[in-house]
């Protein structure tokens, strides 16, 4: 249970962060009594955060091994944009990630019985490339206390979808090729690298244990699964494009 002196420091670690991101102007970690002990935490912090943007248009959701619990945080609706899209506000780290990302078509509510694996996928929409637009607070939040880096929205500063991919179920994640480019040149190249082991488990994952936060998946909500690229840093005005091989394509600009 939190207490009342607990929830007033994160309060005041979410205003600090917020205030990073809206002015530009970073800070190089949250002090240390105002820094999250546990995910619960963390996640605390993530809410108040994201709360500050409205409406949520999905959850980003990852995990470092095949064998790690995953980790998720929210997407503002605001943030979501398609293909093609012009990244526009204040920026400053400019991240990159390649992900794979799905749309849902029906809800999940939370229930008593666990949602199967199958039962999820059947409530897939469509799969997309997408890529994930990495912001912080933090001035560097891959150097910054871990609880910090993963209550400032786990990095989450954007998501722009690339176009429905075909026959999706027939992908074999663990042997598709990613290319990240930057301004026409390569960044980055893989083969199989999502770091979940098995990226389709991360959504019966976020069904059934994440629910009691979600609220349950909702149709319309997007998901995306994890980095493929680790994180590709880009300047004003830079073009990105991700390629995969069976996955589809996705381009963004940075204003």
């Amino acid at each position: 249970m939190m207490t009342g002196e607990r929830e007033r420091q994160l309060i005041e670690a979410a205003d600090l962060l917020l205030d990073a991101r809206r002015t530009g102007v970073p800070i190089e970690d949250l002090p240390e009594p105002l820094q999250p002990k546990n995910m619960d935490e963390a996640y605390a912090l993530q809410d108040r955060i994201a709360e500050a943007y409205g409406e949520i248009g999905g959850w980003k959701i990852g995990a470092p091994s095949a064998e790690a619990t995953p980790i998720f945080a929210p997407m503002p609706l605001a943030w979501v944009a398609r293909d093609g899209a012009v990244v526009v506000g204040v920026r400053r780290y400019r991240g990159l990630e390649a992900e794979i990302a799905f749309l849902m078509g029906e809800d999940l509510p939370p229930r008593a019985t666990q949602y199967s694996r199958d039962e999820v996928v059947a409530a897939i929409a469509s799969c997309h490339p997408a890529i994930e637009v990495i912001e912080s607070g933090l001035l560097d939040p891959l150097k910054a206390a871990r609880m910090s880096m993963l209550g400032d929205l786990q990095m989450h500063g954007g998501f722009v979808y690339g176009p429905a991919v075909a026959d999706w179920k027939k992908i074999d994640f663990k042997a598709e090729h990613v290319m990240i480019a930057v301004d026409g040149a390569v960044r980055v190249e893989r083969t199989g690298s999502n770091t979940s082991g098995d990226l389709m488990r991360l959504l019966p994952w976020l069904a059934n244990e994440g629910a009691a936060r979600t609220g349950g998946l909702k149709a319309g909500q997007w998901v995306t699964t994890g980095s493929w690229t680790g994180v590709t840093l880009a300047v004003p005005g830079s073009t990105a494009n991700v390629k995969f091989s069976a996955a589809g394509e996705v381009h963004l600009r940075f204003e």
